[in-house]
């Protein structure tokens, strides 16, 4: 069965990286849609180069850029069967999309993660908080729902149907941990794929800081709280 199949890229001042990301997507893919989230370098240049769709967000916020490709892809006559969200950074390995979509093709998964796992990583890839932070969130989701989340890593594949069912909101960064405690509470099917993970390009704008860190952190406990008592 041919799936129609979008990708998602939040971008923020990422010049150096984005051609790359975008090269590197497997031909499978129908439309790259990048979301500029007010960058001020050369990032939408060089993303429309590459052959992407380019958009604009000038409010800064990860899920205020998903929320504007998901925008965008609801705007066209034809929708897709499958997005995928993935950063602009070059961190994850894009030709690893085909091994993402696959469960939902084959086995009719409704949302796959790709999880960041150690054995894969680069050293120095993720920051301690990031570790930490990754840990506390899956390990409050098993307690509290059950889970079998070992990351909250944002390179992901869910069918568009379930997509629109979530019927997301967030704006900043508790989009990824949104998703998926809402995939819980829904019950859909899911599945992690271990991935090869690099140190990014560039300087992250959440882990990088401490201020990001911080605002990352209270923000994805805050989602899991919020559903907890539900």
């Amino acid at each position: 069965m041919n799936q129609s199949i979008k990708v998602i890229i939040p971008a923020y001042n990422e010049q150096d990286s984005i051609a790359n990301v975008i090269n590197d997507i497997p031909l499978i893919v129908n439309e790259i849609i990048v979301i500029s989230n007010n960058s001020t370098d050369a990032t939408e240049k060089n993303a429309k180069n590459a052959g992407a769709t380019v958009l604009k967000e000038p409010r800064k916020g990860y899920g205020y850029a998903c929320l504007k490709g998901m925008e965008y892809i609801a705007s066209l006559k034809e929708k897709p069967n499958i997005v995928v969200f993935l950063d602009g950074d070059y961190s994850d390995y894009p030709e690893q999309l085909t091994e993402l979509v696959t469960p939902i093709i084959n086995d009719n998964i409704d949302f796959v993660i790709g999880s960041r796992v150690k054995e894969l990583r680069e050293q120095g890839a993720m920051t301690p908080q990031q570790i930490f932070g990754n840990w506390l969130a899956t390990f409050l989701m098993t307690l509290f729902f059950g889970a079998k989340f070992t990351d909250l890593g944002p390179f992901r594949a869910i069918k568009y149907d379930k997509l629109l069912a979530l019927n997301m909101e967030d704006k900043t960064y508790g989009w990824t941990v949104e998703m998926q405690l809402k995939a819980l509470k829904q019950k859909f099917s899911y599945i992690e794929i271990p991935m090869k993970y690099r140190n990014r390009i560039g300087v992250s704008k959440v882990s990088g800081t401490v201020k990001g860190s911080i605002f990352a952190g209270i923000k994805i406990l805050t989602w899991i709280f919020k559903y907890s008592f539900k």
